[in-house]
This record gives structure tokens, C-alpha cells and sequence, in this order.
């Protein structure tokens, strides 16, 4: 059986080494130590064409300009070396990387070998330079610009105004990075609270101020005190709608339309004006008593912008005069 046969074999192989003293075992071990330095050591004395990656290091003016994408950290290479370079150029011992300086920011978008090969050759110390395995590297930067900025509340989730307030402390705050970056927050830059706004009793919290990734901040977050918000008055004149009334008859309104007044935040004026037609009024004809009865308005839909509403009229009267509509 090929089993048998292989135990066998293995019986064979181990048999002189069955029932050794220990010491037999330490020359043993040494044996196997020396023998296995003498040929790595004849392995790094070798000369080995391979490719390796090389570290690079990038000379620009950083006050001025700023990577919008990061920047190659290592260059493939294809060199001819002994063992013992290979070896500490892994371990990275004593590595110069190879400084590439960029001129004519920030409209350098890349670079090419042209210019990586003699800055990779003045620093390779012992390592024969063949060739490049990819001959362009991409790099792109942008004006280093700083933008001070106040702060304001963003709005709610579907856009409407929120019912408070803020005090910032700092009221503004610096913003420094990728100029294309900058120049796009928005002025003022708009402080998301969390979902719980009051986090304490008096209304004072820390709130991070957020941004871009490329884009740092004078300071990391800021205090927000809310506070109520002041509302103004918008007065309407609506025509009321019959809710039940039978048809076939003509019924008769004094006055004809009801003052109505509904409270907004002061940015949301101009947008209740413009949605006028979302205000209803309406009258009820289960107050109806007789052919001539007073009937209280009553507010049926308002825009979702109003946050306080009031019926100005107190009472309007109906009275029947026959069959069509009368306005």
C-alpha cells in the first residue's frame, strides 16, 4: 500500500535520529544555524536587477500653495543592486528619498520622468539607476487661501427657518485651505446643531464646526447659545368657502371676506405673501340656525411656514336668499 510505503520511508529517514543525548541535538541545531548564514549571506553578496518602489519627498512653497490630492509617496524603479542594499532599502535603513521640486504652481498637473530621473540618481547611494517604470506622476494643487467667515444657523431639514436664534462665540471663524474650496462656503457658513438642541437648561452647547476635508478651521467647534426668535405679522383678507351648505340656493356673506393674521419668521414674509392661495377660511354649515345666522370662521389650511395663526373677524353672517350663489 503507498501508505505503508511512506511510513515506512519516514521510519527510515528518522530512525538515526531516535534515542540522541541532547547535546547531540545542540551540535545538530549549530550545524543547521551556520549553514544557513554562510548562504545568506552568500545570497546578499549577489548582484540583483529588480524593481523596487522609492521613497520621494515634494519641495513647494506650502505657504502659497496646497495639494488638493495627495502627492506619490514612492516611485517604482527598476535598479541593479547588491543583495545587501535590497536588504536595507526594505528594512528602511538609511533610505535618502529622492526630492523632486515643483516649479510653476498651481498649474503643474504632472511631472515627468524628465525630471524625477536626475533627482532619483543624485540619491540613490550604492543602487544603479535602470529606468523609470512609469515615466509621468500626477499632482494637483491650488492656491493656499484664508477666508474669515460669520456664523448663522443652518435652516431645518426641508428648508423652513428654525424657531431660534444663536449667539456664536467666536462670532466668526477662519477658514484656510484650497482656494477653489474657500471661496465656495457659503457666507455666512451655516452651523448644523444636533438633534437635540437644548443640551442644557439655559441653552448653551459646543457644536463642531465642520467643512471640507482639505479645509482647516481657526478653531475645531463653537459655543451657540439659542434664544427665541421674534415674529412679525402678515394681515390677509380671504374669501371664506361654504363647508356643507346644500347646494341649489344662494347664500349671502357680510362681509364678504374675513381678516386673517398669521405670524413668520421675518425671512419667510415675502414667501407667505406668495403663497396667498394656501390660506383657507371656511364656514361650517353645522352652525347654520336659521335663513339668517352668524357663522364663526374658521382657519381649515395654512402654509407649513406660518407659526402662529389668528381669525381677526370674529363672526360672519349667511343668509338665505334663494336658489344660485351670490358673491
Amino acid at each position: 500500500m503507498p501508505l505503508n510505503r511512506s511510513a515506512q520511508l519516514m521510519r527510515w529517514f528518522f530512525s538515526p535520529f531516535y534515542g540522541q543525548e541532547r547535546s547531540y541535538w545542540r551540535a545538530v541545531t549549530a550545524c543547521f544555524l551556520a549553514a544557513s548564514t554562510f548562504w545568506l549571506l552568500n545570497a546578499l553578496n549577489k548582484t540583483y536587477t529588480t524593481r523596487i518602489a522609492y521613497p520621494l519627498a515634494w519641495r513647494y512653497d506650502a505657504t502659497r500653495y496646497v495639494p488638493v490630492q495627495p502627492l506619490p509617496t514612492e516611485v517604482a524603479v527598476n535598479v541593479t543592486t547588491r543583495g545587501w542594499k535590497l536588504l536595507r532599502k526594505h528594512l528602511m535603513l538609511d533610505m535618502k528619498p529622492a526630492e523632486i521640486t515643483l516649479p510653476g504652481l498651481p498649474a503643474t498637473r504632472y511631472v515627468t520622468g524628465r525630471v524625477v530621473r536626475p533627482a532619483l540618481q543624485a540619491s540613490m547611494e550604492g543602487l544603479q539607476f535602470n529606468y523609470l517604470i512609469s515615466d509621468t506622476l500626477w499632482v494637483a494643487f491650488d492656491r493656499l487661501l484664508s477666508r474669515r467667515l460669520p456664523l448663522a444657523l443652518s435652516p431645518a431639514a426641508d428648508g423652513s427657518a428654525l424657531p431660534f436664534a444663536a449667539r456664536f462665540t467666536p462670532a466668526s471663524v477662519v477658514f484656510r485651505g484650497p482656494a477653489r474650496q474657500v471661496l465656495a462656503l457659503s457666507n455666512p457658513y451655516p452651523v448644523h446643531l444636533p438633534r437635540a438642541p437644548a443640551s442644557s437648561s439655559n441653552g448653551d452647547m459646543s457644536v463642531p464646526i465642520g467643512g471640507p476635508d482639505l479645509v482647516k478651521t481657526s478653531v475645531p467647534e463653537v459655543r451657540v447659545r439659542l434664544q427665541p426668535r421674534p415674529l412679525v405679522s402678515v394681515l390677509m383678507r380671504i374669501v371664506p368657502e361654504l363647508s356643507g351648505f346644500p347646494a341649489g340656493r344662494e347664500y349671502q356673506l357680510r362681509p364678504a371676506t374675513v381678516q386673517v393674521r398669521l405670524q413668520c419668521f421675518p425671512e419667510d414674509s415675502a414667501r407667505l405673501s406668495q403663497q396667498r392661495s394656501q390660506v383657507r377660511v371656511q364656514l361650517h354649515y353645522g352652525q347654520f340656525a336659521g335663513p339668517d345666522s352668524s357663522l364663526q370662521p374658521v382657519l381649515a389650511q395654512v402654509p407649513a411656514l406660518v407659526r402662529g395663526r389668528r381669525v381677526i373677524t370674529p363672526t360672519v353672517r349667511v343668509s338665505v336668499s334663494g336658489g344660485g350663489v351670490m358673491k
